[in-house]
């Protein structure tokens, strides 16, 4: 099992940047694809990013341009670098590791653009 915690969450104004982390407890870490997600208020939870454990990267066409995942195997870690922030960025964000039919959620951290 893996456990995940996020951080790096905030109030930002448009056109900001935030970069959120992901912490993930256990050994195998790197063999996860890890993603991140997130829910607006009133709306489904959706895909932002994920990143294989080789590093090939898949974004939202909503973020691309935009932001991007990355991913230190070392620090069992995985980020989000989110620039050009928009108002309809702001949700509750959360971090995802999926290992074939295994599948963790962290709790979230919530990210509101705002002016």
């Amino acid at each position: 099992q893996v456990q995940l915690v996020e951080s790096g969450g905030g109030l930002v104004q448009p056109g900001g940047s935030l970069r959120l982390s992901c912490a993930a407890s256990g050994s195998i870490f790197s063999s996860y694809v890890m993603g991140w997600y997130r829910q607006a208020p009133g709306k489904q939870r959706e895909m932002v990013a994920d990143i294989t454990r080789g590093g090939l990267t898949n974004y939202a066409n909503s973020v691309k341009g935009r932001f991007t995942i990355s991913r230190d195997n070392a620090k069992n870690t995985v980020y989000l670098q989110m620039d050009s922030l928009k108002p309809e960025d702001t949700a509750v964000y959360f971090c995802h590791a999926r290992l074939s039919s295994y599948y963790s959620w962290g709790q979230g951290t919530q990210v509101t653009v705002s002016s």
